[in-house]
């Protein structure tokens, strides 16, 4: 089968979360993103920001990854051949001279929305005055509480004891997509224009066939890997799917992103289309006969299969960086 697209919806049980908080609407009182109509929901930024942790720790524990690596959000090169980053999250370089600064990822994903309204509560935070009379002072910082002690006493601290309460939501059942055009995945499109009318186009492929395929691995194992959300040092929160739907497709169609959402007629009709066009999909259900870790397994397996091979609109071109392709002098 010849992949044009990987789809993979998922349903994801959040428990006492802030996985994506607000702005601080009403003082010290830290708020929680919800819709109108009281769901709430995790922003596609925050998405991507925990696909790509996962896939950074994927990454460098693969021991394929050679020189490859995972830039931060807040500097991303143009390697497109080296940085995972780079090449399926795209960039934006309008300050680089002549050369063409720009990629469009060929990653996109939904914001991550609860099923059903959400049930929100305010937590108490407390910030405790600890430099207090009557205390032992150390010089490394740490004190002893001790009210009948005759020895010197530390300094009573000017930092006054706070309030301050955060929302949370008590449980939701988050519906997320993730969607990887692979027809871009380590391949440039470039247009060529004469008297300014665009004539053709060219691809440039940037990365081996066998590089890209173990990029596209490590996308679908990413996720099933997402943790890295909003106040993670604090509370556990996990994005790891209890359900999923993973389509490998041999047309750019995203419809079956709302399997999860539909109605159960709705729902038989989006598999029997992808039967008609010979799309291979997997469902995974925790609670059901087949599990999610079995889905990704026979999903995983598939993408290894010597009959599989992706869409390459470059049809093998000999591979080139992307300063190669794009550069100036």
């Amino acid at each position: 089968m010849e992949i044009r697209g990987i789809l993979i919806s998922i349903l994801a049980p959040f428990e006492n979360h802030i996985a994506n908080g607000g702005e601080k609407l009403l003082g010290n009182a830290s708020s929680i993103k919800r819709r109108p109509d009281g769901r709430v929901y995790i922003s596609g930024q925050m998405q991507r920001h925990a696909l790509f942790s996962a896939l950074d720790r994927l990454n460098e524990s693969d021991p394929e990854k050679g020189d490859t690596f995972v830039s931060n959000g807040d500097g991303i090169t143009n390697l497109v051949e080296r940085d995972l980053r780079a090449d399926l999250g795209g960039f934006m370089h309008p300050s680089r001279g002549d050369y063409s600064g720009r990629r469009t990822a060929p990653l996109s994903v939904t914001p991550a929305v609860a099923l059903n309204p959400s049930e929100i509560g305010r937590d108490l935070l407390i910030r405790i005055k600890t430099n207090v009379k009557g205390a032992h002072a150390y010089p490394d910082g740490y004190i002893i509480r001790d009210a009948e002690t005759s020895s010197e006493a530390a300094d009573e601290s000017d930092q006054k004891q706070a309030l301050a309460t955060k929302e949370f939501s008590e449980f939701d059942l988050m519906h997320m997509n993730f969607f990887l055009d692979v027809s871009s995945l380590g391949i440039s499109k470039a247009f060529k224009y004469e008297k300014g009318l665009n004539i053709g186009k060219k691809y440039f492929k940037h990365i081996p066939e066998a590089e890209r395929l173990r990029r596209a691995r490590l996308f679908l194992q990413a996720t099933r890997l997402l943790t890295d959300y909003a106040n993670q040092a604090r509370n556990a929160t996990t994005g790891e799917p209890q359900q999923v739907l993973i389509v490998f497709d041999n047309v750019l169609s995203r419809k079956a992103s709302r399997y999860f959402t539909a109605h159960p007629k709705e729902r038989s009709n989006i598999l029997s289309e992808l039967d008609r066009r010979d799309a291979r999909y997997f469902l995974g259900d925790d609670k059901g006969d087949i599990s999610v870790a079995q889905a990704y397994a026979s999903a995983l397996e598939f993408l290894q299969d010597n009959s599989t091979i992706l869409f390459d609109p470059s049809n093998n071109a000999t591979p080139l960086t992307f300063m190669e392709a794009f550069g100036r002098d």
